[in-house]
C-alpha cells in the first residue's frame, strides 16, 4: 500500500534542511511571508522545504528538487514586511506534483519513513561522527564553519544520525544526496566519503567551484 499524501506550503531554498537541524531565515518576499501567515494560523506550524536544483530563491522560475524536508516553526518575530523565524527539520518527504503557486508554491508531498538503525548502524554512526568532528576541528584551523566540532547532539540515534549529516562541512548537493538516502548504511558510507573528501579540500583551503560541491559552509 502507497503511503498517504498531503498538501503542504512550500519553500524553496538554495540549501537543505535536514531532520534535526534548524533552519533560521530572514522572510520578506510577499508570497512567503503569505505562506507563513498561513502557516502560523495552523496548529503545527508546518511548511516543506526542498532545495533549488537551477535559480534562485527570491523571484520564482526556479528548478526544484524532489526530496525535501517538513520544517516545523519553533520560534517567530513578527514586524511589518519581515517575518524572523527559527524552524526545525522533521520527517522527509518526496513530491508528487506541484500545485499552483498563487498566491504562494504549494506541492502534494508523500512522507518518506525513518530510516532504520540497529546495532551494527549505531556502530557505524559513532564512527562516521568521530570523523565528521575531527574534520571540522582540523579543517576550522584554514576556514570559518558554522558549527564547531564540540556542538551538542541529540542522545537519539534517529536523530543523531541526521544531525551529524548536518554539521558535516559539506556542499548542498552532498547534503541533497544525504538527504534521498534509503538506509542508514547508504547515509553512513556516503557521509564517510564525502567527510574525507571535504576535509582535504577544506585544509587546502579549497572554497569548491565544483558541480558535486559547491556552496561549502565557509
Amino acid at each position: 500500500m502507497s503511503a498517504a499524501t498531503r498538501v503542504l506550503p512550500m519553500f524553496p531554498l538554495g540549501s537543505v534542511l535536514l531532520p534535526g537541524m534548524p533552519l533560521p531565515l530572514r522572510v520578506f518576499e510577499p508570497r512567503y511571508v503569505a505562506m507563513l501567515a498561513s502557516v502560523l494560523g495552523e496548529a503545527d506550524r508546518e511548511f516543506g522545504v526542498v532545495l533549488i536544483e537551477r535559480g534562485w530563491e527570491v523571484g520564482g522560475g526556479d528548478v526544484r528538487f524532489e526530496v525535501g524536508t517538513v520544517a516545523r516553526i519553533a520560534s517567530v518575530e513578527i514586524s511589518e514586511g519581515l517575518i524572523v523565524l527559527v524552524a526545525t527539520g522533521a520527517g522527509r518527504f518526496e513530491v508528487v506534483r506541484w500545485l499552483e503557486e498563487d498566491p504562494f508554491p504549494r506541492a502534494e508531498v508523500r512522507e518518506l519513513g525513518p530510516l532504520e538503525l540497529d546495532a551494527e548502524a549505531v556502530g557505524a554512526l559513532g564512527a562516521a561522527e568521530a570523523l565528521v568532528r575531527t574534520t571540522i576541528a582540523r579543517a576550522s584551523e584554514f576556514v570559518e564553519l558554522p558549527w564547531s566540532a564540540d556542538v551538542e547532539l541529540s542522545t537519539d540515534p534517529a536523530e543523531r544520525i541526521w544531525q551529524v549529516a548536518g554539521i558535516a562541512p559539506l556542499g548542498s548537493l552532498d547534503q541533497y544526496a544525504l538527504l534521498r538516502s534509503r538506509t542508514a548504511a547508504e547515509l553512513l558510507a556516503t557521509l564517510v566519503e564525502e567527510t574525507g573528501a571535504a576535509g582535504v579540500r577544506l585544509s587546502e583551503g579549497w572554497a569548491g567551484d565544483g558541480e558535486d560541491d559547491d556552496d561549502l559552509p565557509l
